[in-house]
């Protein structure tokens, strides 16, 4: 809450903050010596950081949390290694790199062809990179519980900010489009992904590791103060992801507890239910009744509009049309903008990392989404009790599809479905333990 306060009222600690967690980062793994996938809390962290640091300019570079990750990653494989099974993961790896080749021969003269490939590519091979090192590997619940709390904390900093970013709601909200004050002065797409996340982080700590009725009471207002953010953001992507992760969480504790369970899961999920419609009502009333028309796609006259997905459509279907025309290795990393701008006159960046993937990779990139799509659901055979796995797959497939790789947030998520989570794992004594 400190450091949002402080990157709204004194701008340079966004800076000081930013680099800080990549110093910080570096030396907590170094000095744990990773006995306790602290590489994955470090990145964890950084993860949930990207979006605040990106709207307050705290970030040293624009994608320097994918490579963050990556780095961290590193490290930690360093101390522990990688998994030797993770042989999907380097062929996907490996199905990138031809249209890598393609796209330093294709792409226009007065294009920056490093940062091209760069821009389009960094989301793939952070979630390739961080899936090697997450393979099948044990973890105990407690340890989730951790990564999910680092990739939670900076985001109550997002939450504060924007708080004070736009303290009166009523007197930025005029229409039914995503709303840039309510979002930071930044991205409502990506601001409303990571408070989609967080709510979901926070609701899953209500239910899983709250061991007080005080940690019950602040996950509680964490999370619907959070939800409360990122309905007024008016994108409406990352809010239908969280409610969906929640559902599905839900879901799995319902069929997997016994009758004792079950009942106290009735009372949670009439109360989940009870929150948020005051939570969506008191955001209803504070937007005039715009939101509902929002997510009822209409404008603030209650007309319906035309799109549903405000034109992301029809970069869908040109892309998809480029597949078809260049199918085997696709027209380039990168290209596919270019080649948007040749047809259609509009220079306009993807939304949809999945018909990006066709456009840009051609057939590679169909097996490649493949490999990605199957072998969670693989892993989730061999081990049932894995509560997160359908939760982080969704988070993935949902914003890659709205939102595209634009933050390191889907790469990382869906890294985190192919852990072993156990119940009561053994945790690793740290090096001052021992």
């Amino acid at each position: 809450m400190v450091v949002g306060a402080l990157g709204y009222l004194l701008p340079f600690t966004a800076k000081i903050y930013g680099y800080s967690i990549f110093i910080f980062g570096i030396y907590y793994i170094i000095k744990k010596q990773n006995r306790n996938n602290e590489a994955l809390i470090a990145a964890a962290y950084v993860v949930g950081s990207e979006v605040f640091l990106r709207m307050t300019g705290g970030n040293p570079l624009y994608e320097i949390s994918k490579y963050g990750v990556i780095l961290f990653v590193f490290i930690g494989m360093y101390y522990s290694g990688f998994s030797k099974g993770a042989i999907p993961y380097w062929i996907f790896l490996l199905l990138l790199v031809p249209s890598v080749i393609i796209s330093t021969f294709v792409l226009n003269f007065d294009t920056n062809i490093r940062k091209a490939i760069a821009f389009n590519i960094s989301g793939p091979v952070c979630l390739g990179l961080a899936s090697l090192y997450t393979f099948r590997r044990k973890v105990g619940l407690d340890q989730m519980n951790a990564i999910l709390l680092s990739m939670g904390l900076p985001i109550i900093s997002c939450m504060v900010y924007l708080t004070l970013y736009t303290p009166n709601v009523q007197e930025v909200i005029t229409g039914t489009e995503s709303n840039f004050q309510t979002s930071g002065g930044y991205g409502p797409n990506q601001v409303a992904t990571v408070l989609g996340l967080g709510m979901f982080i926070f609701f899953s700590r209500l239910l899983l590791d709250s061991k007080t009725k005080f940690q019950v009471i602040i996950n509680a207002i964490l999370a619907l103060n959070i939800t409360y953010r990122g309905i007024i953001t008016f994108s409406r992507g990352g809010m239908i992801t969280g409610l969906l992760m929640i559902l599905l969480l839900l879901a799995f504790l319902y069929f997997k507890s016994n009758h004792g369970g079950r009942v106290k899961l009735n009372y949670i999920i009439i109360l989940l239910v009870f929150a948020m419609f005051a939570t969506w009502t008191y955001t209803s009333f504070q937007t005039g009744g715009l939101i509902n028309k929002r997510y009822s796609n209409q404008d603030a006259a209650g007309r319906a509009k035309e799109s549903q997905f405000t034109g992301r459509e029809d970069v869908a279907r040109n892309e998809i049309s480029t597949f078809f025309k260049n199918p085997i290795f696709g027209v380039g990393v990168g290209k596919g903008v270019e080649v948007r701008e040749d047809e259609t006159g509009i220079k306009v960046l993807s939304h949809d990392e999945i018909t990006r993937m066709l456009a840009e990779h051609g057939s590679l990139g169909v097996l490649a989404l493949l490999i990605l799509f199957f072998t969670p659901l693989i892993l989730y055979l061999e081990n049932k009790f894995n509560m997160f796995l359908l939760c982080f797959v969704a988070f993935w497939f949902l914003t890659i599809n709205h939102a595209a790789m634009r933050t390191a947030a889907p790469a990382f998520v869906y890294s985190l479905s192919l852990l072993n989570v156990q119940l009561g794992f053994p945790r690793k004594k740290s090096v001052r333990e021992e």
